[in-house]
């Protein structure tokens, strides 16, 4: 633990630097805007700025830096748009709409506004700390991993990235396979063999996935936006009222409990593979309401507590989706899915032996998380009244500025038209998968896992002279093969019943208005 807190100093003199604190602020300003902002999301919030922070030239950690920023700050923001207009930022802040909404109508959006950004403060920070207490003790465990058990390790990731809530495991493994495919284009590091190339030069290298994950995010919302250009645009929120912005004690104190319980359970939700801030964000709701109100009779109708608990647990879920992308190199969610191409991008490889090899990114990183915390916290109660304002942008001016940030980005990384019109592919590929409801994100893995699935497979093999009961030869890869069972199974058992009780949960709180 001393050596623990040694390294975590160390962070903070790495992030106390005007550059560091300066995009930390950047991003948790932008994160927060693209958060309120209906339709955008943390997976896109940070897929749209990752050229950005390329083409500015930034070392490793001042990116790092900005981008987590974003996708903390896009936490927050979902919250904005869900109580003021009744329009999730993105999926996890769906629950929020339940109760934030009932209390904007009754005339208490300020008191929502500010209960929820403490909870997400709460659940922000704590989660950060537990990522500070378990990532080093995975390290520990992942450090027993040969090349089998990581080939399941990575085979657990796609198996569970769909999370309980997936709609349609078929259509993720499509996805998946659409995404290993991909990784497949290029030649063969161990044979040097062409495959998939079909002669073009600009192939022999692969897919370059910054330029993948750029056009499947951010083009095909462009895309999308165009398709729906003639229907009627954002629902501004310039007559709503804000009103006071701070609680009363009383209420504070009610909501207390309800801020531990529900960090504890997104957190979990969060390190758990798959699970992701939209069930932490369901789980927090549904546990504080037959907790707390099991009669039904305040939950739905304006309970502040309503509002607190999914904050909490969405945002904590988000800060707990770090610790497997950190420690194992796996992804916890969509938008860590995004951060670790950015760390692959950059040369550096999540996993154990990151720790050791470069304690100063990671024990940066997460000072500098504990440091947008409070930039948040200090931009989110404050400066509400302006980020409302800011949701009356016309999507029709929102769209060609997020187009000209792609291929500007894109363009000033890359200097090759080639690499632009492979991301207006991807964009077209992306609108496709949209309109087909084919998650991306198993795509986005199997670009960013493919190669290093295949290259654990083989040197299982070989090791084993050919022999594939390598694949379960040790307790650690079956008690992974169960997980990744489990994980698939769990959405076409009990995915069904989840997505049930969430929609009905909104038409009810729907019908109440």
């Amino acid at each position: 633990m001393m050596d623990t807190t040694l390294l975590l100093i160390d962070g903070f003199a790495t992030a106390l630097t005007l550059q560091n604190l300066l995009l930390a602020l950047l991003g948790a300003f932008l994160g927060t805007l693209i958060g309120a902002l209906p339709g955008l999301g943390p997976s896109n919030g940070v897929a749209i700025l990752i050229p950005i922070s390329f083409s500015l030239g930034l070392a490793a950690i001042p990116s790092l830096i900005l981008l987590t920023s974003v996708y903390y700050g896009a936490m927050y923001g979902g919250r904005i748009s869900s109580i003021l207009l009744n329009i999730p930022g993105d999926e996890p802040a769906m629950m929020t709409c339940l109760d934030g909404y009932p209390m904007t109508r009754a005339g208490r959006a300020g008191e929502a506004l500010a209960l929820s950004g403490l909870a997400s403060f709460v659940g922000s920070f704590f989660a950060t700390c537990g990522l500070v207490i378990l990532a080093p003790q995975l390290v520990g465990i992942a450090l027993l991993f040969g090349p089998a058990e990581y080939f399941v390790l990575y085979t657990m990731a796609f198996a569970t990235l769909g999370g309980i809530s997936a709609g349609n495991q078929a259509k993720s493994v499509f996805a998946a396979c659409i995404g290993l495919g991909l990784a497949m284009v290029g030649i063969d590091t161990q044979t040097g063999v062409e495959r998939f190339t079909f002669g073009e030069v600009h192939l022999f290298d692969g897919i370059d996935f910054l330029i993948a994950i750029v056009g499947l995010f951010a083009l095909s919302e462009v895309f999308h936006f165009i398709e729906h250009h003639g229907t009627p645009g954002q629902v501004g929120a310039g007559g709503v009222k804000v009103g006071r912005l701070v609680p009363d004690l009383a209420t504070v104190r009610r909501c207390v409990p309800t801020l531990g319980r529900s960090t504890a359970i997104g957190f979990l939700a969060g390190v758990l593979p798959g699970a992701g801030a939209s069930l932490g964000s369901f789980l927090a709701y549904s546990v504080e309401k037959k907790l707390v109100d099991p009669q039904g009779r305040t939950f739905g109708k304006g309970d502040p507590r309503g509002v607190v608990a999914p904050e909490a647990g969405n945002n904590a879920a988000a800060g707990g989706a770090l610790v497997p992308m950190l420690s194992l190199g796996v992804p916890g969610s969509g938008t860590t899915a995004v951060l670790l191409a950015v760390l692959l991008s950059l040369n550096i490889t999540p996993g154990p032996m990151l720790f050791a090899k470069n304690p100063d990114i990671v024990w940066g990183l997460v000072a500098a998380l504990f440091i947008a915390n409070f930039m948040l916290l200090a931009l989110n109660i404050p400066m509400v009244g302006m980020f409302t304002r800011l949701l009356m942008i016309p999507t029709r001016i929102l769209m060609p500025v997020v187009a000209m940030i792609a291929f500007v980005g894109i363009y000033s990384i890359t200097n090759s038209t080639y690499d632009m019109l492979m991301m207006v592919a991807f964009g077209a590929l992306g609108w496709v998968l949209r309109k087909l409801s084919v998650p991306l994100v198993p795509v986005i893995l199997g670009i960013l896992l493919g190669n290093q699935m295949e290259v654990n497979l083989r040197r299982a093999l070989t090791i084993s002279d050919g022999d594939w009961s390598v694949l379960v030869g040790s307790p650690l890869a079956i008690v992974l093969w169960v997980i990744a069972l489990a994980g698939f199974l769990a959405p076409l058992l009990l995915g069904a019943m989840v997505r049930r009780r969430m929609n009905g949960m909104s038409a009810g709180a729907s019908d109440a208005d």
